[in-house]
């Protein structure tokens, strides 16, 4: 008998590219869409698992015998949650908020296993960004590369020179906490091979 397979409830690249990190690859994505806004006077941290646990549910309900993996990234300044940005205006608002201060990264990893069996994780990483100047700013808008980030960039791409302290886990920034998904995936009885 075959175990169940792999499903990722997220069509993010770098998610993918984390779990083949870990040698994973998920049988299927799945991408769950589900209502990312936040509540009256949700944290940060409860809005990130609230997001992971709600995309897990809604994708093992049409993969029921499957483990289905999902995860969501908030970016905060306090309790102040910035945004997925779209827009350049957005993209620009995002980084002079985080230019020279620090701000906190929360990733919730959840997983549903056969049987209804439901685990999440939250993962808080600290960072500090350096000053950046206006041409700075410019430069890394005119990428496009934090578009469709939470908080308007991507540490694995030129906005990681901007980062002068990191304290917790890189790859949760990215996306995905490995040590805490790999944990996750074999508490619930996944069988990595």
């Amino acid at each position: 008998m075959t175990s169940p397979r792999l499903v990722l409830a997220s069509a993010s690249p770098r998610r993918l590219d984390l779990l083949a990190q870990m040698g994973l690859v998920p049988d299927l994505v799945d991408a769950a869409e589900i209502d990312e806004t936040p509540q009256r006077d949700e944290t940060p941290r409860r809005l990130a698992l609230r997001l992971a646990k709600g995309k897990a549910a809604k994708v093992a309900v049409t993969h029921p015998d499957a483990y289905v993996l999902a995860a969501d990234t908030v970016v905060a300044v306090g309790r102040r949650i910035l945004p997925k940005v779209e827009t350049l205006v957005e993209g620009r608002s995002c980084l002079e908020l985080l230019s020279g201060r620090a701000h906190k990264v929360l990733t919730a990893v959840a997983v549903h296993a056969p049987g209804g069996r439901a685990v999440a994780r939250l993962v808080e990483t600290r960072l500090h960004f350096k000053r950046l100047s206006t041409a700075e700013i410019d430069a890394y808008l005119a990428l496009g590369e934090g578009i469709g980030k939470a908080g308007g960039y991507a540490i694995q791409g030129q906005a990681g020179a901007f980062v002068m302290a990191i304290q917790g886990s890189y790859p949760a920034v990215v996306g995905l906490p490995l040590y805490e998904t790999a944990c996750l995936l074999d508490g619930v009885g996944f069988k990595r091979s």
